[in-house]
């Protein structure tokens, strides 16, 4: 099984099973590991942002335009962030490695 690495908040870096289709999202859920996702995956929130390190950047389909209107709105944007809940796993994304940010803001929800 694929697997992808998470770097929290406080620099532990935790490495996970990614099953292939699910979401970064969906697997931060399964694995416990600290994301909101208050939109639920819907593309209607920044709470799931993440920072993908670069070297696995490029390897990622391009951002909608409604993918990057919610980025806009994310707290501590870097060049690599993009939403947890656009990037599905694949074989091709087996060891991916993704940063949590310092902090979330969730302006569409309150």
């Amino acid at each position: 099984m694929p697997s992808m690495s998470f770097i929290e908040r406080d620099g532990t870096r935790r490495t996970v099973d990614a099953p292939i289709g699910l979401s970064v999202l969906e697997i931060a859920h399964k694995h416990g590991i600290d994301i909101e996702g208050a939109c639920e995956g819907s593309l209607a929130c920044s709470t799931c942002h993440v920072i993908v390190d670069p070297d696995w950047y490029a390897r990622l389909s391009q951002a909608s335009e409604d993918e990057e209107d919610m980025l806009d709105l994310a707290f501590g944007l870097e060049k690599t962030s993009r939403l947890g809940c656009q990037i599905v796993m694949s074989p091709a994304l087996d060891g991916l490695v993704v940063r949590l940010p310092a902090g979330v803001r969730n302006a569409q929800f309150g």
